[in-house]
C-alpha cells in the first residue's frame, strides 16, 4: 500500500509539472504575439515619420532612430528568450500505440481521487463505461490531459459536488465531456487541498472570453491538437453548470 502511495504521488508531482510546462508555453505565445501587434505598428509608423522629417533635424533623427532600437531589441529579446523558450513544447509528439481506454480511464480517475477528490470531498463518476475500446493514440499523453481535467474539475468543485465525465468511444474516435457546477471559491481558499499551482488558479478565477480557456489547461488543447482533434471549454461562471469536451480521433480510423 506504501509503495502504490508514493507512486501516485510521484506520478501526480509530474503530471502536475507538465501542466505547469505546457501553461509557460501558452503564457509566452500569448506575450510573443500580444507584443509584436504593437512593435510591427511602430515600426511601420516609424517608417512613415522618416519619410516627413527634415534630414536636417538631428534631434528628430536622433529620436527616429531610437524608437527603431527599441523596436529592435524587443523583437530580438521575444525572438531569443521567448520563442526560444517555447521551443522545447512547441511540436507536441505522441507516441500512438493501441491501448484499453477502459483500463486507462480507471487507472486516471483513481489516480485523480487520491490526488485530490478524495480529500476535497467531490464525487468523481464516469458514464459510458466499460466502452470496449481498443484506442491507437498517444496513451501517455491522452492520460496527462484526462488528469488534468479532471484535477481543474476537482479543484473548482464544491465540497460534497459531483463531476461527470461522459465518454463516448469508439474504434474510430473518443469523446470525453466533463460536467460540474463551478465554484471560484475554492481555488483560491488555503484551508483546502490543492494540486495546481497559485498562479494557474488565480488565473482561472477571471473571466474568459469565448473560445478561451484557463490557461492551465493548455496542455489538453496541445494533447487534442496533436491527435488531430479538439478541446472545446465553455467559460466559468460561478455557481454554474462547466462543461468541457476533449475529441481525440483514433489513428486505427
Amino acid at each position: 500500500m506504501a509503495s502504490t502511495t508514493t507512486t501516485r504521488t510521484e506520478r501526480t508531482a509530474r503530471l502536475c509539472a507538465e501542466a505547469a510546462l505546457f501553461m509557460r508555453d501558452y503564457v509566452l505565445s500569448r506575450v510573443s504575439h500580444d507584443l509584436r501587434s504593437p512593435l510591427n505598428a511602430i515600426h511601420s509608423w516609424a517608417y512613415v515619420l522618416d519619410r516627413k522629417i527634415d534630414n536636417a533635424d538631428s534631434a528628430a533623427q536622433r529620436a527616429l532612430a531610437g524608437i527603431r532600437t527599441g523596436v529592435e531589441q524587443q523583437v530580438h529579446l521575444l525572438e531569443t528568450l521567448v520563442d526560444t523558450t517555447r521551443a522545447e513544447t512547441r511540436k507536441l509528439q505522441i507516441e500512438r500505440t493501441p491501448f484499453e481506454l477502459d483500463a486507462l480511464i480507471d487507472e486516471t480517475v483513481a489516480d485523480v481521487r487520491s490526488a485530490l477528490a478524495d480529500a476535497r470531498g467531490v464525487s468523481l463518476t464516469v458514464e459510458g463505461v466499460p466502452t470496449g475500446v481498443t484506442l491507437d493514440a498517444g496513451r501517455e499523453r491522452v492520460a496527462q490531459a484526462l488528469w488534468l481535467l479532471l484535477a481543474f474539475a476537482a479543484e473548482t468543485g464544491a465540497q460534497g459536488s459531483t463531476v461527470t465525465l461522459a465518454v463516448s468511444a469508439t474504434a474510430a474516435a473518443a469523446q470525453f465531456e466533463l460536467r460540474w457546477q463551478a465554484s471560484f471559491d475554492t481555488l483560491t481558499d488555503e484551508t483546502l487541498p490543492h494540486v495546481l499551482e497559485p498562479f494557474a488558479r488565480a488565473q482561472a478565477r477571471e473571466p474568459q472570453e469565448v473560445g478561451r480557456f484557463p490557461w492551465v489547461l493548455a496542455l489538453c488543447q496541445r494533447v487534442a491538437e496533436a491527435h488531430g482533434g479538439r478541446f472545446d471549454a465553455q467559460p466559468l461562471v460561478q455557481g454554474e453548470a462547466a462543461l468541457f469536451t476533449l475529441n481525440l480521433p483514433s489513428g486505427a480510423a
